[in-house]
């Protein structure tokens, strides 16, 4: 009984990923570079893109992926467009990149 026990715990905590993710596309075991969209504005998209990245390991996140870090990087003083890419092991490994365009 114990042994089922901790197999069912053991598969739970593999299946579940330590990483909490938001996204509508993301694979169980791998996730390369799935992107996805956030958000529009009626401005122009530009020539200008900003990146700002996110990351977790093992449950412990850090640093910016804001909209607004993302637009600082690009000098981008009007937002229109925001989209997002996912990479991620096992959601023990998750690297979120947050992608705006604009002017």
């Amino acid at each position: 009984m114990k042994k089922s026990m901790l197999l069912v715990l053991a598969l739970a905590i593999v299946f579940s990923g330590c990483a909490t993710q938001i996204y509508p596309l993301t694979g169980a075991v791998y996730t390369d570079g799935v992107k996805s969209p956030i958000g529009a504005t009626s401005n122009e998209i530009g020539t200008k893109v900003g990146t700002a990245k996110g990351h977790s390991i093992i449950g412990i996140a850090y640093g910016d992926s804001s909209i607004q870090k993302a637009a600082a990087n690009a000098d981008i003083k009007k937002v229109a467009t925001v989209d997002y890419k996912v990479w991620s092991l096992l959601g023990v490994f998750v690297e979120t990149t947050t992608v705006v365009t604009g002017s």
